[in-house]
């Protein structure tokens, strides 16, 4: 590999569910270190999602960071998931539970009472979180913990803090919304543009960089940009964006803006990505998918703790159907795998859109047999990102865009890199189909005592 300077080199750190993982990059976008410093997804309640605040969004990012950097890197940003709150005391140190998406905690009492999309979460994980720490310093999502741990600075990006509404209205903290809830605006985050220079990182010469979501900081990097490009988001959580030429709505799906000027996405987040299949692997025995014969394979409703996209329902569960005593663990691992695969081609066709890619990113790509279920399930290839760990590398970008070194978003598309393209295997295309239909009729079983979901 060609040296690199080390004055060209910036660090991304993403928050994740189940890990902080950070990578170091060129000006080329190649990756020149990793460190992957895991932490625990903490389920006290089939309905409750969180953290040890403490351990994930403060230490775990400051020891990603001193595996990673030495003094003369350039700047170092922060990505994570959304939406995430915790009360921190005047030190910066979380003192509540760091909540999660699809929390309970973050229900309003209409959503307790049917399935609704969950707007205003943050707002009510922040009434949750203030009535447990009233005389709380500060209510920080994760990046604002990370980014104050880093550089004494707690600030986060405009994407993040428009998920928090109607606690922020797109200008600023709304003094009556925070009050309602039991906050003040001042004990709030710092609000800045990802890619803007906020500080200076503790003990190091690099400056701290605003990131952003994890989701956009993939996108930026995955080169799913063309209208018809469908990202896959491979997580804890499986997000499926469907670029668009113009916006445009569908009941029970998401529609936001694309990094790419004059461009949408359609799509959605879905509780059946690596949540679900973690899940799978640890009370179902050993078993290698590929084994499975593909006329010989039940199916997953793969709903463990409720559904986001395009249910919107958090009381939905798992069922595993038409399974016998001929099926054997390969064959239920790979149903999983599928069921994931399902979940991308509902989305997709939900959308209406024309698709003329599928792009895979995130860590599952690295999980074989995930990639071959979802490449089976669509009947599309698959290009599969060459660096697992696109949230990080999208933070890597926008640092250096706090540095001078990059002036727009759109030029991080040369980081974009294909590591292999995985093809849908033609001997499963017919019994695939049938295994669709069925999951369709199951999620629709589940559904249709249910009043659809309100926009």
């Amino acid at each position: 590999m060609t040296p690199v300077s080390r004055e060209d080199v910036t660090i991304g750190i993403d928050v994740g569910s189940t890990a902080v993982k950070a990578v170091a990059a060129d000006a080329d976008g190649r990756v020149t270190a990793r460190v992957r410093i895991p932490h625990q997804l903490r389920v006290p309640a089939p309905n409750r999602l969180e953290h040890d605040a403490d351990e994930a969004w403060r230490r775990g990012p400051v020891a990603a960071l001193e595996r990673l950097g030495g003094p003369d890197v350039r700047a170092v940003a922060v990505s994570a998931m959304v939406p995430s709150l915790t009360a921190v005391d005047a030190a910066g140190v979380p003192v509540t539970p760091g909540l999660l998406y699809g929390d309970e905690r973050g229900r309003t009492p209409d959503q307790q009472a049917q399935p609704l999309p969950a707007l205003g979460e943050a707002a009510e994980f922040l009434r949750w979180t203030a009535a447990r720490a009233p005389d709380a310093a500060g209510y920080w999502p994760a990046p604002a913990v990370a980014n104050h741990a880093l550089g004494g600075e707690p600030v986060i990006d405009f994407a993040t803090a428009a998920t928090a509404y109607p606690l922020f209205d797109g200008t600023g903290w709304s003094p009556e919304a925070c009050a309602e809830r039991g906050a003040r605006p001042d004990q709030m985050p710092r609000v800045e543009s990802m890619g803007a220079a906020a500080g200076q990182v503790r003990g190091r010469g690099a400056a701290l960089a605003v990131g952003a979501i994890d989701a956009l900081c993939e996108q930026i990097v995955a080169g799913a940009d063309r209208e018809g490009d469908v990202l896959v988001l491979c997580g804890t959580t499986l997000i499926v964006w469907t670029t668009l030429g113009e916006a445009r709505q569908v009941p029970g799906l998401w529609t936001i803006p694309h990094t790419a000027a004059g461009k949408s996405q359609i799509g959605g987040a879905s509780n059946a990505g690596g949540l679900f299949l973690g899940w799978v692997d640890r009370v179902v025995a050993a078993g290698d998918p590929a084994a499975a014969r593909p006329g010989r394979v039940p199916v997953w409703s793969p709903y463990i703790r409720g559904e986001r996209t395009p249910f919107h329902d958090p009381d939905r569960r798992a069922t595993l159907d038409a399974v016998d005593l001929t099926h054997d663990a390969a064959a239920l691992r790979r149903a999983a795998y599928e069921a994931s695969g399902f979940v991308v081609r509902q989305l997709i066709e939900l959308s209406g859109a024309p698709v003329a890619r599928i792009v895979a990113t995130g860590g599952g790509t690295r999980v074989g047999p995930w990639m071959q279920a979802i490449a089976d399930a669509t009947g599309r290839p698959v290009e599969v990102s060459g660096v697992p760990e696109g949230a990080a590398l999208g933070a890597a970008f926008l640092a250096r865009m706090a540095v001078g070194l990059e002036t727009a978003i759109a030029d991080a598309a040369r980081w974009a890199r294909t590591e292999r393209v995985v093809e849908p295997d033609p001997g499963w295309a017919a019994a695939i189909e049938g295994r669709y239909q069925r999951f369709l009729e199951l999620g629709n079983r589940r559904c249709s005592a249910l009043p659809p979901p309100a926009f």
